[in-house]
């Protein structure tokens, strides 16, 4: 059998392309390395899994041709994404934060939706542990071939991931298929990953969450800032914040440091003035209540030991000198990074296939015509909040309206042959 579409992958980009090719009628088949398909998907979010959010553009992703991601997104919005997932019988509950999860707050919730759109579809046919090894192109067909299997297509599309989480199967192959056609890849770094250090002061407030800007200076200018939930943990550090700035931090080339700013509701100067005021209203207040009422206790503990300054000192009491000291630590904080925890705990691969030798509209390949590709592999990378998902489920949709349509194509021309 010659299939319309053979698909590399079942993760959320190939089990929505699945889908939506297949509503245009056309013959399926959908591979997957793995015993099981969707790992990213349960575990993503702290298994909860965040489908998309309240606002996306290309501003919330990183790429060499965002004019391209920026397009693709238009296709399949936010807004598509919900009620595609209202039609499966999933509904998405909007969090203050402007993250979309499942009202379940459960992943397997989404995995099940699609998987019930997948079964009810007879012109899909799925196959796990089947670990495509080689791609070639003969006779005007595909030929996929990995151990003892080898089957025949029309069109392939690589969703095969990047190299996060590598246990989940994504493990680079897509890649090497792509590049086996001539494809240009970018460098890829591991994003949306914890940050490690050595303090051991820091790692002792393993647990504390707390919101918190960071900023990263490179060469002495700030090149990227974000706020967001801070998780102190044993190795370092992690939570939104920490995940987003870590992309840019192993991007940069130079000199580089992140600043973390334990109050950002206040900068230098207002935090001077509260102090101010504070000392003029409450004179006797000790230095060490003033913080606690700002920032966790023990964070408070270890501000006050690296600025050697005495908690108990009233606020009267307090030098100009020691007090700058103290701002400094509060609002502008040189973390100790000494690097990322990597692929093993990254969310997602920065960089991957160049968009250069792709149909921007169709995600095709301008070398090898039948060759697409969709979600992770591609070079775009989303900051945390359902950015990665949107990207996979839009990428995915539009795959597969360039699959449908040539496949009319192709009926047209056989009618008018």
């Amino acid at each position: 059998m010659v299939y319309d579409c053979i698909i590399v992958g079942a993760g959320a980009a190939g089990l929505m392309t699945a889908i939506q090719a297949a509503e245009g009628g056309l013959q399926v088949l959908l591979l997957e390395g793995q015993k099981k398909v969707g790992a990213k998907i349960l575990m993503s979010g702290g298994t909860r899994c965040n489908v998309t959010n309240k606002t996306v553009s290309e501003k919330d992703f990183n790429s060499e041709k965002i004019i391209y991601v920026r397009n693709i997104l238009r296709s399949f919005t936010n807004t598509d994404t919900i009620d595609f997932f209202k039609d499966s019988g999933v509904e998405l509950v909007l969090e203050p934060t402007g993250k979309y999860f499942p009202s379940t707050n459960s992943g397997k919730a989404i995995l099940e939706a699609l998987l019930r759109k997948i079964d009810a579809k007879k012109n899909i046919t799925l196959l796990c542990e089947h670990k495509v090894k080689a791609v070639t192109f003969e006779n005007d067909q595909f030929i996929l071939k990995g151990d003892q299997f080898h089957y025949n297509g029309r069109n392939v599309v690589l969703t095969t991931g990047g190299l996060s989480y590598p246990t989940t199967g994504s493990d680079g192959t897509g890649y090497r298929l792509a590049q086996s056609f001539g494809h240009p890849m970018l460098e890829t770094f591991p994003a949306l990953t914890p940050l490690s250090t050595q303090d051991s002061d820091l790692k002792s407030l393993s647990g504390i969450t707390l919101e918190v800007q960071l900023t990263l200076v490179e060469d002495g200018k700030r090149h990227f800032s974000c706020r967001d939930s801070f998780l102190f943990a044993h190795f370092g550090f992690s939570g939104p914040s920490a995940l987003d700035i870590s992309r840019h931090y192993l991007y940069a080339k130079g000199k580089k440091e992140i600043i973390a700013n334990f109050i950002p509701d206040y900068n230098e100067n207002s935090f001077q003035e509260y102090l101010q005021s504070v000392r003029q209203k409450t004179p006797r207040k000790t230095i060490r209540g003033v913080l606690i009422e700002l920032m966790p206790q023990r964070l408070a503990d270890i501000i006050l030991k690296k600025s050697d300054t005495d908690g108990s000192v009233a606020m009267d009491q307090l030098g100009k000198a020691s007090r700058q000291l103290l701002i400094n630590k509060c609002v502008q904080y040189p973390l100790d990074v000494t690097g990322v925890l990597g692929y093993s705990k990254a969310e997602v691969t920065a960089g991957g296939i160049d968009f250069s030798e792709i149909n921007p509209k169709t995600l095709e390949s301008k070398l090898m015509p039948g060759l697409f590709f969709a979600g992770e592999i591609l070079d775009v990378d989303g900051r945390i909040g359902g950015f990665n998902f949107q990207w996979a489920w839009a990428s995915g949709y539009t795959v597969a309206q360039a699959l449908k349509k040539g496949s009319l194509n192709e009926q047209k021309d056989h009618q008018n042959g």
